[in-house]
Parts: structure tokens; sequence; C-alpha cells
């Protein structure tokens, strides 16, 4: 991205993916998203991620000018998860928008945002579930999309949220294969944390296989090991997809 509303050298992909957004919330994580010929102005995503929690989580992007060019760009995203906490269970519902802007360099694409994020959560123990007050807060949000190499991608993605007082980070490795004609998917391990305020922890650590599309759906899919404090690993499974509407 070299200014907003002029034409892009696309990355080669060979020249299938660019940064669409933060599809990632624990969640959403949310990545690239195939050039178009016609022009893309709206993307709309959604995700899933299950083990011994869930979150779901979906959402859309829209950009001033195209999503596939340097410029601003907004996001706007809810979500609802589940996890265990103690003997009882905490359900939250969250809801963020977002304003950025995304830059496109030869090496890849880089993005940041800034916005609002608020909250509603609910502790259930004991068969009695009370509800916690509402949250508002800051949410800032940044992602790397990186071609290290020629068949090499590298992804990194980071969000805060004061809200919950919450943290969120993944990272990713990955090489182009080709299993079959047409399907090319970048396949590679990846890693993710998550911290909040209620002194909760998680790790994940799997392989991810990113950029693949059946129709006109973009996916991302992973699975592997998710680690908790006081419980043994328990394997977990996402499913991300996204498309230009």
């Amino acid at each position: 991205m070299t200014g907003p509303g002029r034409p892009q050298r696309r990355l080669r992909g060979q020249a299938r993916w660019i940064l669409a957004a933060g599809l990632t919330q624990p969640f959403l994580t949310f990545g690239a998203v195939q050039a178009q010929d016609d022009p893309v102005s709206l993307l709309l995503f959604g995700s899933l991620e299950t083990g011994p929690s869930t979150f779901v989580s979906a959402g859309a992007k829209l950009a001033l000018d195209r999503i596939d060019r340097e410029g601003f760009v907004a996001l706007a995203s809810f979500g609802a998860g589940t996890r265990r906490e103690g003997l009882g269970r905490r359900e939250t519902a969250t809801g963020a928008a977002v304003v950025g802007y995304q830059w496109f360099h030869d090496w890849g694409v880089l993005a940041a945002y800034a916005g609002v994020e608020g909250s509603l959560e609910a502790l259930t123990m004991g068969g009695v579930t009370r509800m916690e007050p509402g949250r508002v807060g800051a949410r800032l949000h940044g992602e790397v999309w990186a071609r290290p190499g020629n068949a090499a991608l590298f992804t990194a993605t980071a969000i805060l949220d004061s809200s919950r007082t919450a943290a969120w980070g993944r990272v990713s490795w990955g090489w182009q294969i080709e299993p079959w004609p047409g399907w090319n998917p970048y396949l590679g391990p990846e890693l993710a944390l998550y911290a909040d305020h209620t002194g909760y922890r998680k790790w994940n650590l799997g392989v991810h296989a990113t950029d693949f599309a059946i129709g006109r759906f973009s996916l991302r899919t992973s699975a592997g090991l998710q680690f908790e404090p006081q419980a043994s690993a328990s394997p977990y499974v996402s499913l991300t997809v996204w498309t230009p509407w």
C-alpha cells in the first residue's frame, strides 16, 4: 500500500492474499483476503474456536477505497464465549468497533487499529448464575502478514482490551504447499496466548492451514493442544472464514 486510491501491485501469492483485519478475538482471528478483480470495499468474516474454552465471533471490515489497497479501514465485530472457571463456568459476550490504517509493502502488510470494546459476563456456580456489571473500554489491535520467502508466510496478531483487562496474541509460520490442483494453503505451526482480569490464562500450540478457498469463501483452520493452569492439556480446533461482499 503506497497510498489510498492508487493501484497497488498485488502481493504474489502468490498474489492471493492481503491483510484483511483482525478476525481475531480468541477468537476471530482474521487474516488475509484474496485480491479481487472487481472493486471490493466490504469484507465479512466469522470464526469459531472450540476446546476447553469456546469462542465464536462474526463481523465486517469496511475500507474507504478497496480492501486490497493501502488506506483507512474500519472493523466491527461481535462475539460470545464460554469457559471453565473453578467449579463453574463463565460466559462472555463482547462487541467492538475500531478504525485504523493498513500499509502495503513488498514484503507484506501491516495494520493497526484503535477503538472501543464493550463486554458482559456471567458466572455460573453451583446452579446459580450471577451477572457482572457491563464494561466499556479501549481496544488496540495490530497485525502483520509477511512473506519472508517465495513460499513462506509469517503472521503476528496482538489485541489489548481494557474493558476486561484482556490480552490476546498469536504468531504463526507457514510454508505453501499444493496437495492437489487449486489448493495451495500455507501450512505450519502456530502459538497463541490469552490472559484476562480474572487471572485466567491459556496457551494454544498447534498446526494451521491458512488461505485456501471453497468457492467464494477463504478459510483458515488450525488444531492442536490447549494448556490452562491447573488443567491437563486438551485438544482444540479453530476455523475462520471470510468473503468479500
